[in-house]
């Protein structure tokens, strides 16, 4: 019998986040013109966990879902893909939506979230025990999408990486700024803040520290298909600079050429170096939600695993997410090998027998 996660000695990683059903307009149908939804389970935190947990890795989830059937079909899935659930804490009425209209050509894809009162948005902080939680951990991560979705899940994130510092587990934040979700009141740059000072990574895409910090990469215009990975040097130093106790900052990189078609790549600067990536041309893409997180889960991986080897590391993390893009749905369902694999070369998509 194979030995799970669970049973080796890997490290432990855990999100925390909240878990959506994911409906998703088949094919290349809009939102509304047929008959059906597709439906799946995905969110940002949940991701990384479920990569994680696909490259060996234990990973456990700390979220709070609806007793009920839905709730339950989520745990089920999370279960299923190796993910621990040990904390997951069952309250409230509902499971957060988010609906997906994936986009094709010229048209860009559209998400519709419906997320208010779920869960997680209504989680009482003071029910969490992060220092039971986190004793043993070898990493948390979270990302900003949990603290803009209510104003008590912010005060949950802030308690987790301040509990996670201070017990010197280090802790990731993906800045994954949605614009749409900010609607409780709360300051997006002061909120962040408030998490990335006790940040030892920051993770984020091309626009994130623009939107987020006020902090952009100077000529840069990757929805026009111009992106130099070296104008991002500056974007990581002066984060950096805003953040001094951070020793990792990533990147993902990425060109529109249509929906259907990106480059793809990624920056590291890590303890003072920068590091550029490979890039991939991706077309057709299958489904890009979720290739951020990927990205995010193979750093993490690689941070842990190959710490001595940064450039290495940002070669797993870039493969990871390209990879992503070419499978349906939220999780990257590929394990090390694959992306070892495509990392050496092999990505010409001829068939393995």
């Amino acid at each position: 019998m194979i030995p799970t996660a669970a049973e080796t000695d890997q490290p432990r990683v855990v999100a925390f986040g909240e878990v959506m059903l994911r409906l998703a307009a088949p094919g290349r149908e809009r939102l509304g013109q047929g008959s059906h939804l597709d439906v799946s389970v995905g969110g940002g935190e949940a991701n990384v966990a479920v990569s994680l947990a696909q490259l060996g890795m234990r990973a456990d989830l700390v979220t709070r879902l609806p007793a009920n059937p839905l709730g339950e079909l989520v745990v089920r899935v999370l279960r299923g893909l190796g993910v621990g659930t040990a904390f997951v804490q069952r309250g409230g009425d509902r499971v957060g939506l988010y609906f997906l209209e994936p986009g094709a050509a010229q048209r860009p894809s559209k998400v519709v979230y419906d997320r208010a009162g779920s869960g997680a948005a209504t989680i009482d902080p003071a029910t969490i025990d992060w220092t039971g939680i986190l004793r043993g951990a070898s990493w948390f991560h979270t990302t900003g999408i949990t603290p803009a979705i209510s104003e008590p899940a912010a005060r949950a994130t802030l308690d987790g990486v301040t509990a996670a510092r201070a017990l010197g587990v280090p802790v990731s934040i993906d800045l994954n700024y949605r614009s749409s979700l900010w609607r409780w009141g709360g300051d997006v740059r002061t909120v962040m803040t408030g998490l990335a000072e006790r940040a030892d990574v920051i993770v984020g895409n091309e626009e994130d520290a623009d939107k987020v910090f006020g902090i952009r990469a100077e000529g840069a215009r990757p929805e026009a298909g111009r992106l130099d990975p070296a104008e991002y040097e500056s974007v990581c130093h002066q984060l950096h600079d805003r953040f001094p106790a951070v020793r990792s900052i990533a990147l993902t990189l990425r060109t529109s050429h249509s929906a259907s078609h990106n480059g793809w790549s990624g920056c590291l600067w890590h303890e003072g170096r920068f590091h550029t990536g490979r890039t991939y041309d991706i077309t057709p893409i299958v489904d890009r939600v979720g290739a951020g997180d990927a990205f995010a889960a193979g750093l993490i991986h690689g941070l842990l695993t190959r710490p001595a080897s940064p450039a290495d590391v940002l070669e797993f993390a870039i493969a990871a997410g390209c990879l992503k893009h070419s499978i349906p749905g939220d999780f990257n369902l590929v394990d090390r090998e694959e992306i070892e694999a495509l990392m050496a070369g092999h990505g010409s998509g001829r068939i393995v027998r």
